[in-house]
């Protein structure tokens, strides 16, 4: 069965791209993005496989 692990991220809107970029270079897949504590900020959900499935 896969088994994932999961990472929050805090994202600035001024540089949304390129903190998106950077995780998913490392493998992680982003869920979903939702308004920060601020106008200015955003929260990302990523998960990634966590080694290799078995089967």
């Amino acid at each position: 069965m896969q088994k994932w692990e999961y990472v929050t991220v805090p994202v600035l809107i001024h540089s949304t791209k390129m903190i998106l970029d950077n995780w998913g270079e490392d493998g992680w897949e982003l869920v979903q993005v939702i308004q920060g504590p601020n106008p200015e900020s955003l929260v990302a959900y990523f998960k990634r496989p966590k080694g290799e499935p078995t089967a």
